[in-house]
């Protein structure tokens, strides 16, 4: 909007549009798996001078969250500004064997966004083409989408004074892998090619989790992870510098959800949906910490096309953060459904000190059986230590009892880490009231998708086509609509629809 004013002013001035700022690029830096545990968020054992730089010429956000706290649903909102469970995209890894998924009209991908107002799209890893020329970074998305909204892998590729739109793809926490072994090999390459390695037995773990051999190198190894992502920040940085390209380029730095373990990603919990999120460039405040909530995975698009001048959508649904007219959010929501093979239904709502989480299966242990999770050592370090009767009160409560309450509610303020379930108490606070009837608003008016199960949503042969507005139709007849009328019932039967 600012760029648009100039502009206008400089023609009714009569000076030339080419006296006018040239439009700014927009570089997405995105990071696979990586809670906020940069220094300029607090961490303590690491510096990562190249986000703290990023901060310290830009704006950060000390409470930003995703809506979605796993890959695929999560990008599929990043990349349109919708919530994935608004658009059919909630499920993890969707969309992409017989039953296909469209975006409902008139939602589009940024990148067609960007495209069609002349920018230049690319993503990698910013690095330069290199490699193959067709080789592109991370999309994950689950819904169709046309390749050609990419022009290439790298802004190197645009004509000469061709504003471009690139994300950079980083696999962040993904670098310490699964097995032990793999952990070793990061410690080894940090101390390579960073000079040293984080010393597992330094390492702070929150309160449930052992300090098992296993889970403090694993988590040592993942702060590596974070320091050879804030390098990769620097050499974008340095690059952007010797091109001539960083004061016209809005840089946003962002993680796609937290820390993969045990109550991180996959879940609802502040490990799984606290992300970081910082922004420099023309028009971004310097030196600025906005502690409102945010939903930045979603808010992402609004504020990279206000940024470049460009309308937002009034389809979209996240905001432009950095507006003038902008009104801070009192509430955020996020929503998980199924992972992988693991069928699950969870959605939550966090307010400044409160978190109201409910899980539409209750009845199944928070650590269900789950290929890709149970991969990983630290996930069978748990379990074996469990199986053993070696854990600790805290996290058998917390990881491993046999079912998990209807309903959560913290005090987050009194309790960051989620320890302590206020939900369970005998006489229900008007907190509890409250926020169980703003989830129940925030399901009917985005038309949350994942208010049915999978099965009767798109597979039921009695079950009619996804609204193309958003919402699901109602089946004709028969095992669909029988499935339905029960979770009605269920729902009715249940207090948990009551009005803020």
């Amino acid at each position: 909007m600012l760029i648009k004013v100039v502009l206008l002013v400089l023609c009714l001035a009569g000076l030339p549009p080419a006296a006018a700022a040239p439009q700014p690029n927009v570089l997405w830096i995105i990071v696979d798996d990586m809670s906020p545990h940069f220094s300029c968020y607090g961490e303590k054992l690491i510096a990562t001078p190249q986000v703290d730089r990023l901060a310290a010429e830009g704006t950060r956000f000390s409470q930003a969250h995703v809506t979605a706290p796993v890959c695929s649903p999560c990008r599929s909102a990043l990349i349109t500004g919708m919530v994935q469970t608004s658009i059919g995209a909630h499920h993890h890894r969707s969309g992409r064997g017989k039953v296909r998924i469209a975006l409902p009209p008139p939602v589009e991908p940024v990148p067609v966004l960007f495209r069609r107002a002349g920018y230049y799209t690319c993503i990698g890893n910013g690095q330069g083409t290199g490699g193959k020329p067709d080789a592109r970074g991370k999309t994950d998305y689950n819904f169709d989408w046309d390749p050609a909204m990419y022009d290439g892998n790298d802004w190197s590729g645009r004509k000469e004074g061709q504003p471009f739109f690139m994300q950079v793809q980083l696999p962040g926490g993904k670098l310490r892998g699964n097995s032990v072994e793999s952990a070793a090999r990061l410690a080894a390459r940090a101390a390579r090619e960073l000079g040293s390695s984080v010393k597992p037995e330094e390492v702070t773990l929150p309160p449930y989790y052992p300090r098992d051999p296993v889970l403090l190198q694993d988590w040592a190894a993942y702060l590596d992870s974070v320091r050879l992502t804030d390098r990769h920040v620097g050499q974008l940085l340095t690059r952007l510098e010797k091109e001539g390209l960083l004061e016209n380029t809005v840089i946003l730095f962002l993680t796609d959800h937290g820390i993969s373990h045990a109550r991180g990603k996959q879940f609802l919990y502040e490990e799984g949906s606290r992300v970081a999120f910082v922004l420099r460039g023309p028009g971004v405040p310097r030196g600025q910490v906005r502690d409102d909530l945010v939903s930045a995975n979603i808010d992402a698009p609004a504020l990279s096309l206000a940024a470049a001048g460009l309308p937002v959508p009034d389809w979209m649904q996240g905001r432009d953060v950095l507006a003038r007219d902008y009104q801070p959010r009192d509430k955020i929501f996020a929503a998980r459904d199924r992972c992988d093979e693991t069928v699950d239904g969870i959605r939550s709502v966090r307010t400044a000190q409160w978190k109201y989480i409910r899980n539409f299966y209750p009845q199944r242990p928070l650590l269900q059986p789950n290929a890709y999770k149970d991969s990983k050592a630290i996930l069978q370090t748990l379990r074996r230590l469990h199986e053993g009767g070696k854990l600790e009160a805290l996290p058998e409560k917390l990881l491993f009892a046999p079912a998990r309450p209807a309903e959560e509610l913290y005090d987050l303020k009194a309790d960051p880490w989620e320890l302590n379930n206020l939900a369970a108490e005998p006489d229900p606070s008007s907190t509890l009231l409250r926020l169980r009837g703003a989830l129940d608003q925030w399901m009917t008016e985005t038309k949350d998708q994942g208010r049915l199960p999978e099965s009767v949503a798109q597979y039921d042969s009695d079950m009619d086509a996804v609204d193309p507005a958003g919402g699901n139709k109602a089946p004709k007849a028969g095992p669909a609509a029988a499935t339905i009328d029960l979770m009605k019932r269920w729902a009715t039967e249940r207090p948990m629809q009551v009005q803020p």
